[in-house]
């Protein structure tokens, strides 16, 4: 008969330690994307201080997680410079609930690792739904305005004119059309390198990294294909050379005009100046995203099996999938008119008949 393990009594700090050990070795496998092992971190490093860092670790309750959530929530957003762009003070409910899945995430290890008899989180207070308006930077963006942002990318017309040594509009138009086309996630695009495509005189095809280590392959359109070998051939080679000395960024494909690799920050700056140069009545806050959804939602309006728009996405679920599909705008008019019931409702139809004296003929929508 195997002894039950035996409870280790370490403090907070030590536990938050050999966690965030851990979540950096799932990120080295590539289980963990950097991006969600930075916001471990600082979700960890954050908790360490709101419970104590000498604390016994066994001996959280789930009260003690409630105050440490409530007084997360009531500071104030330090990824905000300017407190003024979230409306409001402290974190959003969003973030909160970000925070505590960070949280209940640590836990479980522990209770795994034997650092706690039982999880404090079965005794926290559930989670608050985040409630809120529509997050238009986030949403699909129409046929029309899409291809108004393919048009605008790159454009040197306007004030923002670039320096000579700074003209990157192969890089930029191939950024957004890979993005709209094929809806990759911003941190698989910055993360690409040029090995990952395999071009081939017929066919070009790229190998995503996705969540959790996970790959998919697509193939490029030939227009698309037709970018990519633009932005190789003549710009990439120039920002590379750069930084010759630079391992990582001879290997990513999107370079910096100073030739480093492009990180998600970087992109989603140059989505916004995209945006920027965009006709007017086209014009709107747009995220990487948003053209994300994009894709979704254009190619399911076109006939696509959202089966298809799954495994291009990479989602496991086509529930998934189903959350990134957008109503464009003119959609449910267009479905309106084109109801089939809709002819039936003419003034010399049968069903109008049927309403005035005498008439005998039963309704077409009884």
């Amino acid at each position: 008969m195997v002894a039950p393990p035996r409870l280790e009594r370490i403090t907070v700090a030590e536990a938050a330690d050999r966690y965030l050990a851990s979540v950096r070795v799932e990120a080295v496998r590539g289980v963990l994307s950097p991006a969600t092992c930075r916001s471990y971190e600082r979700d960890i490093t954050e908790l360490c201080g709101l419970l104590g860092p000498q604390r016994v670790l066994d001996d959280v309750t789930g009260d003690d997680v409630d105050d440490a959530l409530v007084r997360y929530q009531a500071s104030p957003d330090g990824r905000y410079v300017d407190p003024a762009r979230k409306g409001a003070p402290g974190r959003s409910t969003a973030t909160v609930n970000r925070f505590r899945q960070s949280v209940t995430r640590f836990f479980t290890h522990a209770a795994r690792e034997c650092w706690v008899q039982a999880d404090p989180m079965q005794w926290a207070s559930p989670p608050a739904r985040a409630r809120g308006g529509l997050r238009v930077a986030r949403t699909a963006l129409s046929a029309s305005a899409a291809q108004a942002l393919m048009v605008s990318t790159g454009s040197t017309t306007g004030s923002d004119r670039p320096r000579r040594d700074q003209a990157l509009a192969p890089r930029d138009r191939l950024v957004v059309a890979l993005l709209l086309v094929l809806g990759p996630r911003v941190s698989e695009l910055a993360r690409a390198d040029v090995a990952d495509f395999v071009r081939e005189p017929q066919e070009t095809r790229w190998r995503i990294v996705g969540k959790g280590g996970t790959h998919r392959s697509v193939t490029l359109s030939p227009p698309l294909a037709t970018a990519l070998e633009l932005y190789l051939g003549e710009l990439r080679p120039r920002l590379a050379a750069r930084r010759p000395d630079d391992p990582d960024a001879q290997r990513a494909l999107l370079l910096s005009w100073r030739g480093r690799r492009l990180d998600t920050q970087a992109i989603r700056a140059l989505l916004a100046r995209a945006v920027a140069r965009m006709p007017e009545p086209y014009r709107r806050p747009a995220t990487p995203h948003a053209l994300r959804h994009t894709t979704a939602t254009l190619l399911v309006a076109d006939g696509w099996d959202v089966k298809v728009v799954a495994e291009l996405l990479g989602h496991s679920s086509i529930a998934t999938t189903g959350v990134y599909l957008d109503r464009i705008d003119g959609e449910l008019a267009a479905a309106i008119r084109t109801h089939p019931l809709s002819g039936a409702l003419g003034a010399d139809s049968p069903g109008l008949a049927a309403e005035s004296p005498g008439a005998t003929q039963p309704s077409p929508l009884a």
